[in-house]
């Protein structure tokens, strides 16, 4: 009989070290895929995680592009992660990416063709409104009726998935657009563009609220009563409600937090790097902000440190896929191969394996 046994106290040192071999076993496990392809692993590899940073003929357009797909991933992961440490699976930030972008350009559009510079602020605050009242509804249920947030978060991915597509079909099809899906671009609109800030760097206003939500998210769990309470639920549930913790309002501060920052994200996408709603405008940050967000420990610091590891194996998978042939799906499965590993790592953390007969019931 095999069977898994709690370690009394699990080793700190091995549970500060599992992101980095949860990377390892990523490497090597995707130098054999790669390898089954038919590709030379070692320079997939090279090509994923070397050339986008050092290459003389890739660097200068990859790295700008580091920043501009870690600002939405850390965005996103941050909120998720306080979720997570209370115990709050909010599954659906996918959704909530897509409602903020859908509300913030809805509104510029809206007030088109002016140009006054309230238009942008004002396009952030409904961002942040679209993502918030997606998670709440979720948030709501579960607090009304007990339902799980898990399979409404997910689900509501689909619905507005479909919103997505009636948008750039109907409403917010661009007039000027020959009768094709889309928008207008709206970072070609003044009022409604965002920018880099420093030009060749990819530093724009997703990426600046993408690491001050790190600092927030520090303070917050680290020098603020909330933060206590929301790590206490998270490993203590039943402590929590004897400290007067209300999980209620725990599980609407939650969700509406993860599901704001995630239309931020959403908001800065469509106005910058995206340009415009398209029915492919989502890309599937809310679900690598998951991962994201788990193999940074949900500690702010190291979900920094894996967006921009998430983004860099992005740029580089891209860079694959164009220089080697390798399909977009090895690519995906990769990337997915980092949340397996971590969490698998995760387990022998925090049990050892003991093969023989069990112990009398």
């Amino acid at each position: 009989m095999i069977r898994l046994e709690k370690r009394p106290n699990p080793s700190r040192l091995w549970t500060a070290l599992t992101p980095v071999v949860a990377v390892v076993l990523t490497m090597i496990a995707g130098g054999i895929l790669f390898a089954a392809l038919g590709k030379d692993p070692f320079e997939a590899l090279r090509t994923i995680f070397w050339d986008p940073l050092f290459s003389e003929q890739f660097a200068a357009f990859s790295r700008p592009q580091l920043l501009i797909k870690a600002g939405p991933l850390i965005l996103i992961a941050i909120g998720l992660s306080l979720g997570f440490r209370a115990g709050i699976w909010n599954i659906g930030a996918e959704g909530q990416y897509i409602m903020g972008a859908l509300c913030g350009a809805g509104l510029g559009l809206a007030f088109y063709p002016t140009q006054s510079a309230l238009i942008f602020p004002a396009m952030v605050v409904a961002g942040a409104l679209g993502g918030w009242a997606w998670a709440m509804i979720p948030a709501v249920l579960k607090i009304r009726f007990g339902t799980n947030e898990i399979l409404v978060s997910l689900m509501l991915v689909y619905v507005a998935e479909a919103l997505l597509a009636s948008a750039a079909l109907g409403i917010l099809r661009s007039p000027e657009g020959g009768g094709f899906p889309g928008s207008r671009n709206l970072s070609q609109i003044d009022a409604m563009a965002n920018p880099e800030l420093i030009a060749g760097t990819g530093m724009h206003w997703g990426v600046v609220t993408g690491f001050a939500a790190v600092i927030a998210a520090y303070v917050l769990l680290n020098r603020h009563i909330l933060g206590y309470q929301i790590k206490l639920t998270g490993q203590a549930p039943r402590a929590a409600r004897f400290a007067g913790v209300n999980p209620s309002m725990l599980v609407a501060l939650c969700l509406g937090v993860s599901g704001a920052l995630a239309g931020l994200a959403g908001l800065f996408e469509v106005t910058g790097p995206a340009g415009q709603i398209s029915i492919d405008f989502n890309s599937g940050y809310g679900f690598t902000a998951i991962i994201v967000a788990f193999l940074g420990r949900l500690h702010p610091v190291g979900i920094l440190l894996a967006g921009l590891l998430m983004a860099l194996t992005y740029i580089g998978g891209e860079l694959a896929q164009f220089m080697l042939g390798i399909p977009a799906a090895a690519i995906q499965a990769f990337q997915g191969m980092l949340l397996f590993f971590l969490l698998g790592v995760d387990v022998l953390s925090n049990y050892r394996i003991r093969i023989g007969k069990g112990a009398p019931a």
